[in-house]
């Protein structure tokens, strides 16, 4: 399989290391090249798995089984257009972009053109999250209360927070679209509201230009759902309630534990990466034998974008 990555950031050299790691449990041979903006050492490890690194797009072979977009968020889009055409499937990270008007057809990337394209939701593979959805169709949920909050300086041990995209709105940062998963899960269980209202603004002392909290309430055709997101909870919780006709049934995705409406709890923890490696596995499956749309596509993508953003 050859891929190429642009970005090898945190999350660029997860992802390499997982594919590399799925590659291995799958005996399918991974040769992965970079396409780098500068010279910055790489992180630990990283460079042994790379065949080559390039500096431009004229050094690259002209064609890749898959192509990570990996790099900020406010960058997605002028490298998908340098790279157009290069790639048979391309793994997009989140958010797809930071405007929730960019012109998907401009890119190739409508759902009419053909290219196969996923773009990442990390939270939809964690075994909380499995389990909720298999258990979803018989909850019947009158309203749905979620939460993400934690403290962006924590995020990157070792790490000068101001330093990272997060903290600055110019590079695709803040609560908003940084804690997107939120608003992708929802919709991935319920589906698009009907409608939406969201405040969000930047509150804390954290030093930062982005919002560090968003707030929103959504309205669906049998539930109303609340969403509250931080980057100043000094004590990390990301959890999704649903009030049903039975109780209440509580996923807690820190935790690893889904808490039914009758009190039992089903423990489902595992290390973090576990998801990430579901995902992966989804990927080269996707990139090598699957037809048709992926399980996230550019276009829904852009839709949870515009909702999260208030423009859907």
């Amino acid at each position: 399989m050859d891929v190429l990555f642009v970005g090898l950031g945190s999350i660029g050299t997860r992802h390499l290391n997982n594919l590399h790691e799925i590659g291995r449990r799958r005996g399918i041979p991974v040769h992965a090249d970079a396409l780098r903006s500068g010279t910055r050492p790489l992180r630990e490890g990283a460079a042994q798995l790379l065949r080559n690194q390039y500096t431009s797009v004229e050094q690259l072979p002209p064609r890749y089984d898959a192509i990570f977009i990996t790099n900020p968020t406010s960058m997605h889009r002028d490298t998908l257009a340098a790279l157009r055409g290069r790639a048979e499937t391309l793994f997009i990270e989140k958010p797809i972009f930071d405007d929730p008007d960019a012109d998907l057809a401009a890119l190739g990337l409508a759902d009419d053109q053909g290219q196969k394209a996923y773009v990442a939701a990390p939270m939809r593979w964690c075994g909380t999250m499995l389990a909720l959805k298999e258990k979803l169709p018989g909850l019947r949920p009158y309203s749905a209360r979620v939460i993400c909050s934690s403290y962006l300086p924590d995020w990157r041990p070792g790490v000068d927070y101001r330093t990272v995209y997060s903290a600055h709105r110019d590079l695709g940062g803040g609560v908003t679209i940084d804690l997107i998963h939120e608003w992708d899960y929802l919709v991935e269980l319920f589906g698009m509201p009907l409608e939406s209202y969201n405040l969000r603004g930047t509150y804390s002392d954290l030093e930062i230009d982005s919002d560090d909290l968003s707030v929103y309430i959504a309205r669906y055709p049998s539930l109303l759902a609340e969403v509250h997101l931080d980057y100043f909870g000094r004590t990390y919780r990301r959890t999704i309630e649903l009030f049903c006709q039975d109780g209440t049934v509580t996923a807690d995705f820190g935790a690893g534990t889904l808490t039914l409406a009758d009190g039992t709890v089903e423990r489902y923890e595992e290390p973090v990466n576990e998801r990430y490696l579901r995902e992966m596995d989804y990927f080269v499956t996707y990139a090598l034998t699957g037809t048709g749309p992926s399980v996230n596509t550019p276009a829904t993508a852009l839709q949870v974008l515009r909702l999260t953003l208030g423009k859907a």
